[in-house]
């Protein structure tokens, strides 16, 4: 592994910490800003749409930055947003500093894998990618739990503490490691956004969306799925959790082998895969131990997904991939929003947590058809 990615891990690891963390401190937020839990957890909602319609913007600001610099800048935000938020007073400057933290998370993975991509050989490029997002996986299976119980013990403020802290070991990483003079983009907005208008591009980020959808419209209930319908307790849901987090980082470096042979039957086979996943979830809910088994299973088939996409946004925007790259881990979130909705606006109509799998499965159905709609465009224009 060349020492440049493993800065862009560590920076990846304080991201993925400080964006998911706060689902386990909710209720100690909840009480000491006075307000409801749905409340604080719009918190969460923040930093999602911060990472969807902020770091575009952001993006085309460091542009133009050799990329070392852009990504020690995006960082030194990161930093910045987590003090804010562990110094946070109240309520919505709590939910001003989430935004702030956010700006750098889409920029950062949009830049830092088109940095991890340059660093390798061309036939290597989808597994430098997936060990960018490596780090995001390990945050949900170590940062998360430890910084939960560190908030717990502690009060939530050490956490952000902590989790600012580790973002400046990124830093100094980043600035050791990561070679001098890796030039950015044109700079040029008008370029950028040209970019975007390509069909292989858009199609690309319309698969991101429409996997994160498969994946959240699921994922957001699945606490009282496996309490309400497999008759897991709180604790065993949390193991559930933590096996699904492993699944998750098995999927980010099983995702990029596969996608440097044959990127295209990857992400087929994977759309497919979730499809018959999340049914199987259906059939089988009624089960602890099998429920359990499929959410590891459903762990490794998702994170299969993210580079094979990401690098395919990266080859078909070469001129410009810095915005383009960005902008589809902004299609990610949207999905995770989106996908949160649907789920949500299902069971509000009558649908049970255990048919809810199907409400992913048929995401993930949507996912297939343009997925071998866009393969089918791409050999007819080969």
């Amino acid at each position: 592994m060349p020492l440049p990615l493993i800065a862009l891990i560590v920076a990846s690891f304080a991201i993925g910490t400080s964006e998911f963390v706060i689902v386990g401190l909710v209720p100690e937020l909840a009480r000491d800003f006075a307000v409801s839990v749905p409340q604080a957890g719009y918190l969460v909602t923040a930093y999602a749409l911060g990472v969807t319609f902020g770091s575009p913007f952001v993006a085309v600001l460091v542009g133009r930055w050799q990329r070392r610099t852009a990504l020690i800048s995006l960082m030194g935000v990161f930093v910045l947003g987590n003090a804010l938020c562990a110094l946070a007073p109240g309520y919505w400057t709590m939910m001003a500093a989430r935004v702030i933290t956010a700006l750098s998370h889409g920029a950062f993975f949009g830049i830092g894998s088109v940095v991890a991509a340059d660093l390798v050989p061309r036939e290597k490029r989808a597994r430098a990618v997936a060990l960018v997002f490596l780090g995001l996986t390990m945050a949900n299976v170590l940062g998360v739990p430890a910084g939960t119980i560190l908030g717990q013990a502690a009060g939530w403020r050490a956490t952000f503490w902590a989790v600012m802290a580790i973002g400046l070991l990124s830093m100094a990483a980043i600035a050791v490691l990561l070679p001098k003079g890796m030039p950015g983009g044109s700079g040029r907005l008008l370029n950028e956004v040209r970019i975007l208008g390509r069909t292989q591009v858009l199609l690309a980020m319309l698969m991101a969306v429409l996997s994160s959808m498969s994946l959240f419209s699921v994922f957001t209930y699945i606490a009282p799925l496996l309490e309400k319908v497999s008759g897991l307790s709180p604790h065993w849901v949390s193991v559930a959790l933590l096996i699904f987090g492993a699944g998750l980082t098995a999927g980010g470096l099983l995702g990029g082998r596969l996608a440097d042979r044959h990127s295209a039957r990857t992400i087929v086979l994977t759309f497919s895969a979730l499809a018959v996943i999340l049914v199987v979830l259906r059939l089988v809910s009624f089960s602890g131990v099998l429920a359990i088994g499929v959410l590891l299973v459903w762990g490794i088939a998702v994170f299969t997904m993210v580079s094979p996409l990401q690098t395919r946004v990266i080859d078909y925007a070469r001129d410009a991939p810095n915005l383009a790259s960005t902008i589809n881990q902004g299609a990610f979130n949207l999905g995770n929003a989106a996908g949160a909705w649907v789920g949500g606006a299902a069971l509000g109509v009558g649908v049970s947590y255990l048919d809810l799998p199907l409400v992913g499965a048929l995401m993930a159905v949507l996912g297939l058809g343009v997925a071998l709609w866009t393969f089918r465009l791409e050999q007819r224009t080969a």
